[in-house]
């Protein structure tokens, strides 16, 4: 269904990227419209047995890329990685391609180094799968396979909906090719209700931390397994959108020295959701907030962080592995919330561009 153009006014007030935010439950069930299509898709990768899923992209989609790693090894037991697209371009190197799959993420299909990955991944023997908002661009014709996110159009440079639409593809692709007993896409459909329901309380809730925090120009955002990806893609926003040095960390990796440069004005953004993570979770909480740093509780478990700062709960899905997909929208409404009490268009952030065609 296509959307309509953003009118002036709504571009003039910043609000494209919250309307976008909002718009994601929708989009999530455009994406569930082409079911039959992942589930052709994923028939195919379950014929190839690939002994290795190698997920490439940039931003945004090589933080969905992270998620693909866990939607993957959860769902159907397969071997998935974040692959470098430098040693096959730059370096030349011989890749071993044979009977691998490819998944490459681009909202727009134009990024040149992932589009030339395809084509040589492709003529070294993988099977490629294009996941894009553009199915008709270059990587959708480079692609053995393209599957489409239905995102609908998204004019904010930063990204939310497409981000949110990768998850979903790769969580219904990777259960397709587990041959869809997994309950994926009925998951997708609550999360989508979820999310919905969640939205409106969470808009009003980030407030008060986007004012506490104007002053900040530093952050860590910490996860743990699934939440890496939501962690990676917070600090991206709040790169983005808030010119905040923000910081993604595990849990693990945080207390194994970042934690040394913590101090009462550097908060700490934590995603706490209820799965095997979680203690370690909870013990690196513990740990930032004995070197005195404010913590923003997050995630379907963040009652269960000790006194935090501020608490931006969100719902619990019926699949553990669905659960980045909601994590993610605290984090998003505060970046734009933080970027506005800073003084910022969240719509438009200063050097970017919604196409980004560096290689």
């Amino acid at each position: 269904m296509a959307l309509p153009e953003p009118n002036p006014a709504e571009q003039a007030a910043g609000q494209l990227f919250d309307s976008e935010i909002r718009e994601q439950p929708a989009a999530i069930g455009r994406l569930l419209d082409q079911r039959r299509l992942y589930a052709s898709v994923g028939r195919e990768l379950a014929k190839l047995e690939p002994p290795v899923i190698r997920l490439v992209g940039h931003g945004s989609s090589d933080n969905a890329a992270s998620y693909g790693v866990y939607a993957f090894g959860l769902l159907v037991g397969w071997t998935a990685m974040r692959d470098s697209m430098s040693l096959t371009i730059y370096y030349g190197a011989r890749v071993d391609f044979e009977r691998s799959a490819v998944v490459a993420l681009s909202q727009s299909g134009q990024t040149p180094d992932v589009v030339e990955y395809v084509v040589q991944a492709r003529k070294r023997g993988a099977l490629t799968i294009a996941l894009t908002n553009a199915p008709a661009s270059e990587l959708g014709e480079a692609a053995d396979f393209v599957l489409p996110l239905e995102a609908g159009p998204e004019y904010a440079v930063a990204a939310t909906k497409t981000y949110v639409n990768q998850l979903a593809a790769l969580a219904l692709l990777a259960g397709s090719a587990a041959g869809g007993r997994n309950g994926v896409a009925s998951g997708l459909e609550r999360v989508a209700e979820q999310m919905a329901g969640a939205v409106p309380g969470l808009a009003a809730a980030v407030a008060a931390p986007a004012n506490a925090f104007a002053f900040v120009g530093r952050m860590f955002v910490m996860g743990r397994g699934l939440e890496y990806a939501t962690a990676r893609e917070v600090a991206l926003k709040l790169k983005e959108t808030c010119r905040i040095a923000a910081e993604p960390f595990t849990a693990t990796d945080l207390v194994h020295g970042p934690i040394a440069a913590l101090d009462p004005l550097f908060p700490v953004w934590t995603i706490a959701s209820r799965d095997d993570a979680l203690p370690a979770v909870l013990e690196a909480s513990a740990r930032v907030r004995s070197a005195g740093a404010a913590i923003v509780a997050s995630g379907n478990a963040a009652a269960d962080v000790e006194d935090p700062a501020y608490t931006l709960a969100v719902p619990e899905p019926r699949l553990p592995v669905l659960a980045p997909l909601l994590s993610v929208v605290p984090g998003q409404l505060f970046a734009g919330a933080l970027a506005r009490a800073k003084g910022f268009d969240p719509d438009k952030p200063a050097g970017l561009s919604k196409v980004t065609f560096a290689r």
